[in-house]
């Protein structure tokens, strides 16, 4: 009996320390962001697309909370979900940040004079860690429809190009998702949130935009678990 379980136990081991390499060696992407990222109702939210397009090599997580502002004084700030406490933790390689969409209602952008700051020590949150992830800040998509205050207004003309001087400021990336949305209200099931297809197009978007020098380091990673 003894014999039989030796081999075993140390079979399991070896394999258990095997999965553990293989997980810590993947590139980790945290999703952050509102109910757009959060993907509720969803049969695939957007993160779970993009984990598939992007494959066994990369980690997706979803770090979502749905109505969360980017803004600190904002109703509901992304700031104080345990979930953001989580993205940090996590020690991610790369972060994209989906907020802005909750930001333009009227009782949250009457502190708009904050919202660059704010959003600047959001992505610095994130650079300040220890394993030196790529940040990517997203332009917001459209808004189809005037629902729970949610302004296209705003989102067009105030938010977007804020997110851009974000952006300028952190030396980080933009990814627009805004122009790849126009006109396809289609896309969204109540012209505010991606359906199941908006959520897929919109993962789309986001790995196009994700540069090779990613794949490079990715191809790195790997020759440093196989020596």
């Amino acid at each position: 009996m003894k014999r039989t379980f030796l081999p075993l136990l140390s079979l399991l081991v070896t394999l258990l320390i095997s999965f553990g390499a293989q997980a810590q060696n993947k590139i980790k992407v945290a999703c952050v962001g509102n109910s757009i990222t959060e993907g509720w109702g969803l049969k695939q939210t957007y993160p779970a697309a993009l984990q598939q397009l992007l494959g066994e090599a990369y980690e997706v997580r979803n770090f979502g909370v749905s109505g969360r502002t980017l803004l600190k004084k904002g109703d509901f700030p992304y700031w104080n979900e345990a979930k953001y406490q989580e993205a940090l933790s996590w020690q991610p390689d790369i972060v994209i940040i989906k907020l802005g969409t909750n930001d333009s209602k009227p009782q949250n952008w009457k502190f708009k004079d904050e919202f660059v700051s704010d959003y600047v020590a959001l992505v610095n949150s994130f650079k300040a860690l220890a394993s030196k992830p790529m940040v990517y800040v997203c332009a917001p998509i459209p808004v189809f429809e005037f629902k729970w205050g949610i302004t296209e207004s705003i989102v067009k003309n105030e938010i977007i190009p804020a997110v851009n001087r974000v952006a300028k400021q952190t030396k980080s990336q933009v990814i627009d998702l805004y122009t790849p949305f126009i006109g396809k209200a289609n896309l969204t099931y109540d012209g505010i949130h991606p359906n199941d297809e908006g959520a897929a197009f919109l993962a789309a978007q986001v790995h196009q935009a994700m540069p090779r020098k990613i794949k490079k380091k990715t191809k790195l990673k790997a020759e440093k678990a196989s020596k």
